[in-house]
């Protein structure tokens, strides 16, 4: 969730939205990513992770001075909050409580997130130079081949601390790797560049749930829905600069509602005694008590009104009038809605704590992109 590749949701600012959603991480837009989807022939797209304020997505922001800035900027540090909960999220899913290799696993992630961010400008450049000169590169307050040393030295750092969590988790974080460079370098602006950033969504959920248990396969139907979302919101930001596109927004919409009701209507199967306890920790007994999976039913269908609130409506109003502005405030809302999806699918698995703990990264990741904002970095 470059990887991903996360503006995972924001202004037009950035380089290619898709980045940021996930990213990947990497892009990812939400690459990791680790994110974040591409932009068009003809347009360009920021990253997914927050929208700017009004009239930023035309004017574009000021360069900041310094070199700190001028990191924040070019690696989009807002979109860092919808990164987290992939591997909590998957952890959940696997039905074992977090631990030090879950904290492995979102250090992995976040690492690889950022390289995405990295290479998207690096890889981005030339266009940047013409349609966004004021971004880091560009305006000559980051060297390319500082931006390319960065991007190799996250992707090192973000394997390192997967194989740290143990082999699963290797074998996971490698091709999330492979994904957020693969749709830098070469599938952003191709019609498979959606599909590969909701692949690198999807495959860091299941880094969160191998470094976790070990495994991946009970996570699995989760990653699959993280990575429909993923999927939905980076053909919107295709068309965020151009606008134009009503199908893009419709389907999304569409497929909102449909993940709504599936995570919603999910029935949730009792875990054994021992995975209840990881799932649930401070529950006693050898069994669930009679009123909790009622009341975990009450908080997945709340979470999932969230994530379908945060989504449905800029969605809708770009299908109604897909004008770059509204257009970019869909993928906005998509971005954001991340999290509450996030938190809705550990809910669902049995896990309360977990889900909590997620759904608390979206206002955090709020006060923190409109400090951003003030300080003109911009979070795609």
């Amino acid at each position: 969730m470059s990887r991903a590749r996360a503006r995972d949701a924001s202004g037009s600012s950035g380089s290619s939205a898709s980045s940021r959603v996930l990213a990947v991480p990497g892009a990812p837009a939400d690459g990791h990513g680790v994110d974040a989807a591409a932009p068009p022939a003809g347009g360009r797209r920021t990253d997914l992770a927050t929208p700017p304020a009004d009239g930023a997505a035309t004017r574009g922001p000021r360069p900041r001075s310094g070199r700190a800035g001028a990191w924040a900027e070019l690696l989009r540090l807002p979109a860092l909050f919808t990164v987290p909960g992939d591997a909590l999220a998957g952890a959940a899913a696997a039905g074992v409580r977090p631990g030090r290799r879950t904290l492995l696993a979102i250090g992995s992630s976040l690492c690889l997130y950022e390289a995405g961010m990295a290479l998207n400008d690096w890889a981005d450049r030339a266009e940047d130079a013409v349609e966004r000169a004021h971004r880091p590169i560009p305006s000559g307050r980051i060297r390319p081949a500082a931006a390319l040393a960065a991007a190799c030295g996250l992707t090192g750092a973000g394997l390192a601390l997967a194989a740290a969590a143990g082999r699963p988790a290797l074998a996971v974080a490698a091709p999330l790797a492979g994904s957020v460079w693969a749709y830098d370098l070469v599938l952003k602006h191709t019609p498979a560049g959606p599909a590969a950033m909701a692949a690198a969504r999807g495959l860091d959920l299941l880094l969160g749930a191998a470094a976790t248990s070990g495994g991946t396969r009970a996570a699995l139907p989760s990653a699959a829905l993280l990575g429909s979302h993923t999927l939905a919101v980076t053909a919107v930001s295709r068309r965020e600069t151009t606008g134009g596109s009503v199908l893009a927004p419709s389907a999304a919409l569409a497929t909102t509602g449909v993940l709504t009701r599936l995570v919603v209507g999910h029935r949730r199967t009792r875990l054994p005694a021992g995975r209840w306890a990881a799932a649930a920790p401070g529950l006693s007994g050898s069994k669930p008590p009679v009123g909790a999976p009622e009341a975990g039913d009450v908080l997945t269908a709340a979470l999932g009104a969230a994530y379908a609130a945060t989504a449905a409506r800029p969605y809708l109003h770009a299908t109604l009038n897909p004008s770059p502005p509204l257009t970019q405030r869909a993928v906005g809302g998509g971005i954001r809605a991340t999290i509450p999806l996030q938190a809705a699918l550990a809910a669902r698995a049995g896990a309360p704590a977990t889900s909590l703990l997620i759904a608390a990264l979206a206002p955090a990741g709020r006060m923190f992109a409109r400090r951003a904002a003030m300080r003109k970095v911009s979070i795609t």
